[in-house]
């Protein structure tokens, strides 16, 4: 959900949506917040046959998948989603005629880079074995031990991102449970050489917690697994267009977007038979106060929120001028040097503490979407996780991390601009203290988010669903929070049993 009072409204207005003032009438169902999890959620219900109404308090559509000028014209930047591991993995995208409505996907040429001090790189390409080819005497163990994994992962998709329940493949899942419990740290064991070692701490730390927590493995498989099936790809156009393009989907099924409408209380909304809420449990507990149980909502407010983001957006004379070619081929960048350093830094974070030499993600989608920039010119999206609510301007280490890796970048800035983590929450309500992921996604809330229940979609009110990256399986651009929250609603309101995807 994306409510904030008097926000600029980045991206396209979805088309055909209602205009303010203008819902009057009686739903099936109504959708509060239409990030891709609330736009997950009305699809499945629309597709179902009901009447349902998507509610949204900025003036355009999609949460975390927007894209606006933030520094010149011309120069398309994403708010915050930028490369998207899961798009093509999600059970959900995967069976929606998406591209019928305009959506395109980039594929870079190698998927992420990771630099070290002097001169040595380590890459994450589509193919298993260009990946392990660059890793010396670690490849032969990264192609036998992903390769394990993928010979799992696919079928295993449906229990991965979705609630906890007895899975479709249960030995394949305990098996797979066995790597992924381990804490990164532990996992990093299996190799040798400093290149293997930090292109794994660096897809770990995408977890946003100490590497040192149980199951961060998970997040590091995760990405690994998605790179080797399906690539990080870039939406053509920016994140809005995965957005733009589930709103068209939406509204050719008959559902009905009303935008610019800022719900404070769930009272205030039209007669439905249910309401799925796309918001974390702050937001929950607060505009359906009245029509939760103190006990649903003391659960609620124990919920635990994780490290921020600080993120710079640039406009560009040219691309960023990495020193390895393969950092110049790359989707995503990687920059913190070492598994320790990295180790280290996201450890400091977890603890609420300030470091001075930050793991940074950098996204170079202008080199794959010309889109993104006016000729010639390109774009760069950047950011480092800090201390949850953390004011500190992070630009000038950011940028000197860049630096330590493409002397020269400073003077191929045009314009920049950037949000420190309080102003994350400032754009969207859901992003408190700058966490992206609607709570931190450690063991304890891996799959008990929001609260330890057989069903956590559920509410204390038989009415009310919540269908936010704070249930499972969590963060992402994936949509599957929303489907599986429809899902139980479908089948609890209106006995409708719907195929798990």
């Amino acid at each position: 959900m994306d409510n904030t009072r008097g926000a600029a409204a980045p991206g396209a207005s979805a088309p055909g949506a209602a205009a303010p003032g203008a819902v009057a009438r009686e739903y099936d169902a109504i959708v509060v917040g239409s990030g891709p999890n609330g736009l997950a959620a009305a699809i499945t219900m629309q597709e179902a046959g009901l009447s349902v109404l998507l509610v949204e308090g900025k003036e355009t559509i999609g949460g975390g998948m927007r894209t606006l000028e933030l520094t010149l014209p011309g120069y398309k930047h994403d708010i915050c989603s930028a490369i998207h591991p899961m798009a093509l993995m999600s059970p959900f995208f995967r069976r929606l005629p998406l591209a019928d409505f305009g959506l395109k996907f980039a594929q870079p040429t190698h998927d992420a880079a990771h630099p070290l001090d002097g001169g040595r790189v380590a890459v994450l390409d589509q193919s298993v074995e260009a990946t392990a080819a660059r890793l010396g005497v670690d490849g032969p163990v990264y192609q036998k031990w992903m390769g394990n994994l993928l010979e799992s992962i696919p079928a295993l998709l449906p229990d991965l991102l979705g609630p906890l329940q007895w899975p479709g493949e249960p030995f394949r899942l305990a098996e797979f449970g066995l790597a992924a419990l381990l804490p990164a740290t532990w996992t990093a064991g299996k190799f040798k050489t400093a290149e293997a070692r930090a292109l794994w701490a660096g897809m770990a730390a995408h977890s946003i917690q100490p590497l040192g927590n149980i199951a961060t493995s998970a997040f590091g498989i995760m990405l690994m697994a998605a790179a080797h099936m399906k690539g990080w790809v870039i939406p053509v156009g920016g994140s809005q267009s995965i957005a733009d393009a589930l709103a068209a989907y939406y509204q050719s099924l008959g559902g009905t977007i009303q935008t610019g409408w800022m719900v404070e209380s769930v009272d205030e909304l039209p007669s439905a038979k249910v309401v799925l809420m796309d918001v974390t449990p702050r937001q929950l507990v607060r505009i359906a106060a009245n029509r939760l149980s103190s006990s649903y909502k003391k659960r609620l407010e124990s919920y635990r929120h994780g490290p921020g983001i600080f993120k710079v957006d640039w406009a560009l004379d040219e691309p960023i001028p990495f020193m390895r070619e393969e950092c110049r081929g790359a989707g995503t960048v990687h920059l913190g040097n070492t598994f320790e350093e990295i180790v280290r830094y996201e450890r400091h974070v977890g603890n609420g503490r300030r470091g001075e030499k930050p793991f940074a993600l950098v996204a170079q989608q202008s080199l794959f979407d010309s889109t993104r920039a006016p000729e010639g010119k390109h774009t760069a999206w950047a950011y480092c996780h800090v201390p949850n609510g953390d004011d500190r301007d992070m630009t000038e280490a950011l940028e000197s991390q860049i630096e330590r890796y493409a002397p020269g970048f400073r003077q191929t800035v045009k314009a920049k601009h950037s949000t420190n983590a309080s102003a994350f929450e400032q754009y969207n309500p859901n992003y408190i203290g700058g966490d992206i992921n609607g709570g931190i996604q450690d063991i304890l809330q891996l799959y008990s988010r929001p609260v330890l229940s057989i069903s956590p979609y559920r509410t204390s009110a038989k009415d009310i669903y919540i269908c936010s990256s704070s249930t499972p399986p969590g963060g992402g651009v994936h949509g599957m929070c929303g489907y599986h929250a429809a899902r139980q609603a479908l089948q609890d309101v209106f006995k409708i049993e719907v195929k798990r995807a």
